[in-house]
């Protein structure tokens, strides 16, 4: 049975465009770690690591940061898919952007030869607009006004491809690990707990700017409506109430 190939953490990281370094940092932090040693302690990196490895170089240039890089591999997310069903969605809003566009260039047609553009035609264009989005976004609506679903928006794209990752992944993560927190009785003024709430906070932020008002709209969504929020039509109401009851008690110890 021959022996399974490793890399010294100088190979791998010239190999990567990595300094030891940064390496060795990762390792402290929990995001690549060696799984051997040599007899005298040096790392050793298998295929799996390297693996993982090229999965955080991936999910970097896409402008996720290191924690939310460990959240995305730590639940057992599958970049290729996540890459997928994010080009899946771009490319479906550029579908729709064409078909405003061609309906809108139909009307402005129209207009320029001084004659009155279809009723359908306005009408098409007004759907187009108003299509609806995910079951999050229309649960925001009843919560939040078209200026702040802008900012929202204007935030998301701000992020780039990070917002996708941020949304889909992190977030439900995160509140997951509260939520086996809070079943297992971990009172709310525990450093794991506060540590998960800041985190929330902090994304909370990228997306609503600091606005205040944004970021309790929305935590008044997720309360109202559980199941459209995270996607899971299954999601019990209470759960997320007392849930969001606990996350608010972590945050008045702060």
């Amino acid at each position: 049975m021959g022996i399974d190939q490793t890399w010294k953490v100088g190979t791998l990281a010239e190999a990567s465009g990595l300094t030891v370094r940064t390496l060795h940092h990762w390792d402290r932090i929990g995001l690549l770690s060696p799984s051997r040693r040599t007899a005298v302690g040096h790392r050793e990196y298998t295929e799996q690591e390297v693996i993982r490895l090229y999965q955080v170089l991936a999910l970097r240039r896409l402008g996720l940061g290191l924690e939310s890089i460990t959240t995305c591999l730590d639940a057992g997310a599958d970049p290729v898919r996540l890459v997928s069903e994010h080009l899946a969605g771009v490319e479906a809003s550029i579908a729709a952007l064409e078909t405003l566009r061609q309906r809108l260039a139909h009307i402005h047609g129209e207009l320029v030869s001084g004659r009155a553009p279809e009723i359908s035609a306005l009408i098409g264009a007004l759907q187009t607009m108003g299509s609806t989005g995910p079951e999050s976004e229309q649960a925001l609506r009843g919560h939040l006004d078209n200026d702040q679903i802008q900012t929202l928006h204007d935030r998301a794209s701000a992020l780039g491809p990070a917002a996708y990752y941020l949304l889909q992944v992190e977030w439900p993560e995160l509140y997951r690990r509260a939520e086996a927190l809070r079943t297992a009785g971990v009172e709310p003024a525990a450093p794991q707990v506060r540590k998960l709430v800041e985190r929330m906070d902090e994304l909370s932020s990228l997306f609503t700017g600091g606005d205040s008002d944004v970021s309790v709209a929305v935590r008044s969504a997720w309360q109202h409506e559980p199941a459209a929020m995270s996607g899971d039509p299954t999601a019990p109401a209470d759960t997320w109430h007392d849930l969001t009851a606990y996350l608010d008690r972590a945050r008045s110890t702060a």
